[in-house]
């Protein structure tokens, strides 16, 4: 098997050291970092499509800080006033920490989880479970694993799509300069072939990282060389490590 030398993220470069640094240094490899895809809000009129209105809800549920930002971009721009009665539950302490950016910050009707879905349901309890939901949601997310929580739990709910993956220019990105590549996301497959429909695999290993780009890969029909999180190897670097060491 041919070795690894060059291998390429489909994300941002991270901004400090990483655990990346040190795996070019133990391994000799190198890395090349570019996001497949960036995250914009959709617009009012885009929006509006879904027929949802924010206004019928008295909590929402938000997950990541672009859908926070897009939310209170929206209601500008539908001119909908945010009731300070609303309550908000977020998936962790820093997504809830990102509200202050929007609205003022009481403890009283903010929430946050330790970033499992089952948390947030906790959260809720018996205390919350009266309360009409809005859960905010990205274009390429399916059905999370939130929203059949919610089913399972007869709460009233509706999701509504915030934020949609843009595809990003690569198409002067010479896919096979590199031995093994990671996706993170199914906008990540989606970005690939939309640059380059001829796309073929060939000798390039890939990496999946989480469980939604797993299925894209695969219709994509794209073969998977390694599979993370495990239990083993919770993160990309540390499957690469251990990937590395083997070969």
């Amino acid at each position: 098997m041919m070795s690894v030398k060059k291998i390429l993220i489909s994300q941002q470069q991270p901004m400090t050291a990483s655990p990346y640094t040190s795996i070019a240094e133990k391994f000799g490899v190198e890395f090349d970092f570019k996001p497949f895809f960036k995250i914009e809000p959709l617009t009012s009129r885009e929006f509006r499509t879904q027929r949802i209105n924010i206004l019928d809800h008295t909590a929402i549920v938000f997950s990541a800080r672009s859908t926070i930002d897009a939310f209170f971009l929206l209601c500008e721009e539908l001119r909908v006033k945010v009731p300070e009665t609303m309550k908000y539950f977020c998936s962790t302490e820093a997504v809830a920490n990102y509200l202050q950016k929007h609205i003022v910050y009481r403890k009283r009707k903010i929430f946050f989880g330790d970033g499992t879905p089952q948390s947030i349901i906790g959260l809720i309890g018996a205390k919350h479970k009266a309360e009409k939901f809005l859960i905010a949601t990205a274009e390429s997310s399916s059905k999370d694993a939130v929203t059949k929580l919610f089913e399972t739990q007869k709460f009233a709910f509706e999701t509504a799509v915030f934020v949609k993956p843009v595809s990003q220019y690569l198409k002067d990105v010479d896919m096979h300069s590199y031995d093994m590549i990671v996706l993170f996301n199914p906008a990540d497959v989606k970005s690939l072939y939309e640059n380059q429909p001829d796309f073929q695999q060939g000798d390039i290993r890939f990496v999946s990282y989480g469980k939604s780009v797993v299925s894209a890969m695969e219709e994509a029909g794209l073969t998977i060389e390694i599979s993370a999180p495990t239990v083993e190897a919770p993160s990309v670097a540390k499957a690469l490590e251990i990937y590395l060491s083997k070969n």
